[in-house]
């Protein structure tokens, strides 16, 4: 009777959480662009000059992830992991990826070597983020 238990006990918790993969992945990545919104905002004119981008350009940057922050964190906080939702966000992450490497090479907004190195190093851990997202959005 004890097996039944145990086999009951750890059948639910296979079948109670699919989506946790996804869940973790889109918290991680809320955490993460918040943070950087934040930086953003509050280390605007510090950062411009580190990064070259002037903050004309992070002010509405940093706004931006704000808000796409809070939108990840909402999807990763609902009830149920949608995979529109999962899927929206991966599909932006790519976006942001496409932009930022397009912004880099071209030196659109004049940024220094440290700021290239930002901006590439950013959109590798979007990258990131997607990847991790897709393999969550597989394992529902």
């Amino acid at each position: 009777m004890a097996t039944t238990q145990y086999d009951d006990l750890t059948s639910s918790a296979r079948t109670a959480a699919p989506d946790g993969f996804a869940r973790l992945a889109l918290k991680l990545d809320a955490a993460v662009t918040g943070l950087n919104g934040i930086a953003y905002l509050g280390l605007a004119t510090t950062l411009e000059s580190w990064f070259g981008v002037t903050t004309a350009v992070q002010y509405p940057v940093g706004a931006f992830l704000l808000l796409y922050a809070l939108g990840v964190l909402a999807a990763g906080t609902r009830k149920d992991v949608s995979r529109t939702a999962l899927a929206a966000v991966i599909a932006a992450n790519l976006l942001w990826v496409v932009l930022s490497l397009a912004v880099a090479i071209s030196g659109t907004l004049s940024p220094t070597g440290v700021g290239t190195a930002w901006i590439v190093l950013q959109a590798l851990t979007v990258g990131g983020f997607a990847a991790l997202q897709y393999v969550g959005l597989k394992r529902l």
